[in-house]
């Protein structure tokens, strides 16, 4: 063998050709048809042409793209939203949305009473406290009442309100109820609902909102406060407010009231007892309650009982007491003499005065 044959490749472009036509490959593609025919697809259906309904399956493509690393979800590592506080300011509204209280006893068999200079409610716990309210016109078609408590100091308003643990578990005024934990209960209604705020967690009880019957102008709801303000582990003698709106269907705020709410034992003494402390704060004079003398630069010896006879007088609207502070017995005596005077001369009619005179001017 020469050098030439030595070196010569196996397959050169010559032999290549000689190799496909003897395979009688081109007579083959020949005969295949052009990339713009149909006959592709009829040549590869078994029974026939090509059909509307006809569903190649056809495997799928590999996708040669590196694929993209397993992401972990999103886990959401922010804060939950803020406790979102309740406005505890009146706003009547455009449908002049205001309250009204008929209990104004202060005896003790009162099972409710309201303090209007105080704005607060005196209640005993589970009894019935009638609200009346009353608007300007008439709201809107749905409208609803929602009753909300909140702590009255902001050191304790982002707290929820609820019953301490005793009077959830007990059964008295428990009996069938699955919002044991809700202080506020309404009556009266089957339409009632007991809400749960998801944020904020704060507890409301809603009921629609019923025009006044014919002849009244107001319409009346019971609500019912189901722990006392003194219980461990609810309230703990924290002062509670109520905020009582008007809202539509869909919770937009029409009109809101708010007051304060106290629920013990004693309704009217707690009442009395407040009220009489606010008017020795603002200096007013407290009738009808017991007070300690004070000592410095008055009286200590108390007045016989003859003596309180002079002090009777005919009282007007426009009529005033006044307290003098006297040093001395004796001034004290000569005052009080005078005083005594005055009182009689008052006492005696105007003719019988004159007589008087007349007959010390005769003799």
């Amino acid at each position: 063998m020469s050098d030439g044959e030595q070196f010569e490749l196996p397959m050169s472009q010559g032999k290549f050709e000689q190799i496909w036509m003897e395979l009688g490959v081109g007579e083959l593609i020949k005969e295949l048809p052009r990339t713009n025919s149909d006959a592709w697809l009829s040549a590869a259906l078994p029974d026939g042409p090509f059909t509307d309904g006809f569903d190649l399956d056809l495997p799928g493509t590999t996708d040669t793209t590196v694929p993209a690393p397993d992401v972990a979800p999103v886990v959401d590592n922010l804060p939950p939203p803020a406790t979102v506080v309740p406005s505890i300011s009146d706003y009547p509204g455009e449908y002049d949305f205001q309250l009204r209280f008929n209990q104004s006893s202060t005896t003790k068999s009162a099972t409710s009473t309201y303090s209007q200079i105080l704005n607060k409610l005196y209640c005993q716990l589970a009894k019935t406290c009638p609200v009346d309210v009353l608007v300007g016109r008439e709201p809107p078609q749905g409208a609803m009442l929602r009753a909300t408590a909140i702590y009255k100091k902001s050191e304790h308003v982002s707290e929820v309100v609820i019953r301490c643990p005793h009077h959830q578990s007990v059964a008295e005024n428990n009996e069938g109820v699955s919002h044991r934990s809700h202080l506020i209960r309404v009556e009266g209604s089957q339409k009632i609902q007991y809400h749960e705020d998801p944020n904020t967690k704060r507890h409301s009880v809603t009921l629609p909102y019923e025009s006044p019957q014919l002849g009244s102008v107001a319409t009346t709801i019971l609500l019912n406060f189901m722990c006392n303000s003194s219980c461990m582990g609810g309230m703990n003698r924290r002062p509670i407010l109520t905020i009582l709106t008007l809202e539509t269907f869909d919770g937009q705020v029409l009109g809101r009231q708010c007051f304060e709410v106290r629920v013990c034992a004693c309704p009217g003494r707690d009442r009395k007892t407040e009220e009489d402390n606010l008017k020795k704060t603002k200096g007013e004079v407290v009738t009808g309650s017991k007070r300690k003398r004070q000592t410095s630069d008055q009286l200590k010896e108390p007045v016989p009982a003859a003596d309180l006879d002079f002090s009777k007088r005919i009282k007007n609207d426009d009529e005033e007491i006044y307290t003098l502070q006297v040093h001395g017995r004796k001034r004290f005596e000569m005052l009080k003499t005078i005083n005594a005077s005055l009182e009689l001369m008052h006492m005696v009619p105007v003719a019988d005065q004159e007589k008087y005179r007349q007959k010390r001017y005769d003799s």
